[in-house]
């Protein structure tokens, strides 16, 4: 017993060297021989404590350091590191416990004053952490919880609730990284398992994430929080699969409601969330309704800015309700995420109907549609020009005389292009009207010409007399 007591000492002063020297585990090697040799000597213990806590491994320092408190009750390098590891792993209450039977066994030791003054800045900081996250002010809680870490560096508690935080932030990677990290310490871990969970759940996997969520409730059945996201996760994957199947099977109104419904579940989901408004957005033009389809894809592509599909649907919607300036942008955009033939062909379109847009449309002015056929174009001619030839409103305001003598006008117009198959083409095709090299003309003579001073002009005199240029 006594020559392992003597080599024990041999082995605790070869661990203090090379404590001094800083190779710790050289001397967590020295010191746990000396504690195996002789386990009832507090010193030893609390020298292995100590280099533990060097090594960062506070869990195991605070086992040694209470062995030691409990081979001697007052031992004051025992309660010193006790109460040091207590709350560097944020454990608030054994920390204070601690703190208070060191100092009644010296009240006026002040080699925790520290220890104290961290102790209530992190009470402080726990009930701004919590009030914070009751608001799910996800962001400031964040801030706060960074503050406590900075002080219990080694808390679990604190680190899963950080992780939380990122994961409800969106910073998946960051979350997903210290879940799994202390997972791999300690894979029973019921909040490790919760955020990993929610990682996966906001990362649009949600089997994955309702198994997460299922695993910690067998592992703790009272995870108040892991009942409350499982519920959430399988109503929202149910209702998504429904809204799915409607769709398929031709059922839009009902995928509308059921769509509708899945949004209204977790607004805090945006990777699913984005996937619901395009979803929608599809059901909305096949309803017809392509100004709701416009804005669900505008909030698709809100929650995800990468969604080359949502920017691509809004681009068609606005390209069907003749918004080419807008369908225009949205194509540019789309073709900046995804370089396909496709997007190229779709603006190219999408460019030439805005320059066709921005023309006259005489096809409006004539009051007829696309196809319209010769003899429809003539008879769209002959009616228009009739209404708005100028000896019709003689007796009309000088104002409402230019307004009409400028319809005139453009009624000819219309008809010089529209009536030529060539000019025809080619207007249909986007070109100027600057690129057609049409020369100008008189409309009166054209409107006589037409009508060979027959019946049909209503007794006409011709009396005013104009040219104009196309433009």
């Amino acid at each position: 017993m006594i020559e392992n007591c003597t080599i024990a000492e041999e082995r605790k002063n070869s661990g203090n060297a090379e404590y001094k020297a800083q190779n710790y585990q050289a001397a967590y090697k020295f010191y746990s021989d000396a504690v195996g040799l002789c386990p009832d000597n507090p010193s030893y213990l609390g020298n292995r404590a100590a280099c533990l806590m060097m090594l960062g491994n506070y869990k195991d320092a605070l086992n040694d350091a209470k062995k030691s408190i409990q081979l001697d009750s007052k031992f004051e390098k025992g309660y010193l590191r006790a109460a040091k590891c207590c709350l560097l792993l944020g454990d608030l209450v054994q920390t204070e416990q601690t703190i208070k039977k060191f100092l009644e066994i010296d009240a006026h030791n002040t080699a925790l004053k520290t220890e104290i003054q961290n102790l209530q800045q992190l009470r402080a900081l726990e009930e701004k952490i919590s009030q914070c996250y009751e608001k799910q002010d996800y962001r400031t809680c964040l801030f706060h919880i960074d503050s406590a870490l900075k002080i219990a560096q080694a808390c679990q508690r604190y680190k899963l609730l950080k992780a939380e935080c990122l994961a409800m932030l969106g910073r998946m990677d960051e979350a997903n990284d210290i879940a799994i990290g202390i997972m791999k310490i300690d894979s029973t871990n019921c909040d490790a398992i919760y955020v990993r969970g929610l990682t996966l759940y906001y990362s649009d996997n949600l089997e994955k994430g309702i198994m997460h969520f299922e695993r910690t409730l067998v592992l703790d059945p009272d995870h108040r929080k892991a009942k409350i996201m499982r519920t959430k996760s399988k109503n929202l994957k149910d209702r998504k699969e429904e809204g799915n199947e409607c769709f398929k099977t031709g059922k839009y109104r009902e995928a509308l409601a059921i769509y509708t419904e899945a949004l209204n579940i977790d607004p805090l989901n945006k990777e699913i969330n984005s996937k619901l408004f395009y979803n929608r957005a599809l059901v909305n033009t096949k309803l017809g309704n392509l100004n709701d389809a416009v804005r669900d894809c505008t909030e698709a592509f809100k929650l995800n800015d990468k969604y080359v599909k949502a920017i691509v649907k809004r681009a068609r919607c606005y390209y069907e309700l003749e918004n080419f300036e807008e369908a225009v942008k949205d194509y540019e955009t789309a073709l900046k995420l995804d370089k396909s033939i496709e997007i190229k062909n779709a603006l190219k379109d999408a460019k030439l109907q805005l320059k066709k847009s921005k023309r006259k449309d005489y096809y409006k002015i004539l009051g007829i549609n696309k196809s319209a056929t010769e003899d429809e174009i003539k008879k769209a001619y002959r009616k228009r020009a009739l209404i708005h030839h100028p000896d019709r409103h003689a007796n009309a305001t000088d104002e409402e005389k230019k307004d009409q003598e400028k319809k005139f006008k453009e009624v000819g117009e219309a008809y010089t292009i529209l009536s030529d198959p060539a000019k025809r083409s080619r207007y249909d095709n986007g070109h100027d009207l600057d690129e057609m090299d049409i020369p100008e003309f008189d409309p009166n003579q054209m409107f006589r010409q037409f009508f060979s001073f027959s019946s049909d002009a209503g007794g006409f005199g011709g009396g005013n007399s104009f040219s104009f240029h196309f433009g």
